[in-house]
């Protein structure tokens, strides 16, 4: 077992103090049958994916695009007032049945090699 938590007690923070690199870490859990990774120390970029947080944080102009392009990719739905944390709510009779019928969401990583597709089902929560 391994603490993983922002604390200076944490591993990632030990880690950075005995081997002088920054106090970073990112964790990739798969639902596949391949492995996971863990990374320490500095990487590329500027959006950080949390297990902390209910839902992906993101910097408020990726947030902004992402939800423009989703209110306009789906103007036939009807938009109401949004709930929070969202900026954007559409009303759930509009979404097909077996699934939201909406666009998907590529987080090109560290090269355009390496993309994390988010699926309509995952980047959607329901709200009352």
């Amino acid at each position: 077992m391994a603490g993983l938590g922002r604390t200076r007690i944490s591993l990632p923070s030990q880690f950075s103090a005995e081997f002088s690199f920054p106090r970073k870490f990112a964790v990739c859990l798969t639902s596949s049958n391949s492995k996971g990774v863990v990374l320490f120390g500095d990487g590329v970029g500027g959006t950080k994916i949390s297990t902390v947080n209910p839902y992906t944080v993101l910097e408020t102009s990726l947030y902004n695009a992402i939800t423009n392009f989703f209110v306009k990719e789906l103007a036939p739905m009807s938009e109401v007032a949004p709930v929070a944390p969202f900026g954007a709510c559409l009303i759930q009779e509009t979404l097909i049945q077996v699934g939201p019928a909406v666009p998907f969401i590529d987080l090109v990583l560290q090269n355009e090699n390496v993309v994390w597709t988010i699926f309509g089902a995952n980047s959607l929560v329901q709200v009352n």
